[in-house]
């Protein structure tokens, strides 16, 4: 799905006025010719990231980036919903929000997961990074997600792949969001194990990590 520049700063504008009902024309419009999940990753997600963008230059405050991404939360609601999940073999999964307090990465891919027949908990917003590590490595996780929208966030992953290691955990860990397609070298500094651009590319990753057909 092709947006033109037009339509994204009218999406973004949608946001920081906190108009639902303008946002959910944008969407309705483009449902018309994409399937759900690909107008989120195409229009409401680069909307966003550009809020957020904004905000990391010190032109928006922080409250309007909440306020945006609650805003996208309740669209999200509106449109996505999981499917069944089929039986597969599997690691156990979960995924989180690092730091920001934001949902739609999150909400994305949970649902492009479920879609495609996988499970994995979620685990909302965490806060604290060797936090996260060490509930992760008690539940016994196979691999964690994790989601950010600002680059501080992002290199705090960092902090979770070192408190893994730390606790001698087997967890591996993928991750996504804005700073990572920016940044292609950033997966590796902070250690992850790898990261894809879109949700519905995660499936694939999956399924390659784990060696499912």
């Amino acid at each position: 799905m092709n947006v033109s520049s037009h339509t994204l700063n009218r999406a973004e504008a949608a946001l920081l006025d906190l108009d639902l009902e303008a946002l959910r024309g944008l969407v309705g419009e483009a449902l018309t010719t994409s399937p759900e999940l690909e107008v989120f990753e195409t229009l409401v997600t680069p909307a966003l990231e550009r809020i957020g963008r904004s905000w990391e230059d010190g032109d928006l405050a922080l409250a309007q980036v909440y306020m945006a991404s609650r805003l996208v939360e309740r669209l999200v609601e509106e449109h996505l919903v999981a499917g069944q999940l089929a039986h597969r073999s599997q690691p156990l999964m979960a995924m989180a929000v690092l730091e920001d307090h934001h949902v739609l990465g999150k909400r994305l891919v949970l649902a492009s997961l479920r879609l495609g027949g996988w499970a994995v908990e979620d685990w909302g917003v965490a806060s604290d990074p060797a936090l996260l590590a060490e509930r992760a490595h008690a539940a016994g996780l196979g691999i964690l997600l994790i989601s950010t929208l600002m680059d501080r966030s992002a290199r705090r992953v960092a902090e979770v792949v070192r408190t893994l290691q730390a606790l001698g955990a087997s967890t591996r860990v993928v991750v996504g969001g804005a700073p990572f397609r920016l940044n292609p070298d950033l997966c590796r500094e902070v250690g992850a194990e790898a990261t894809v651009a879109e949700a519905s590319a995660v499936p694939a990753l999956l399924a390659s990590l784990v060696g499912a057909p």
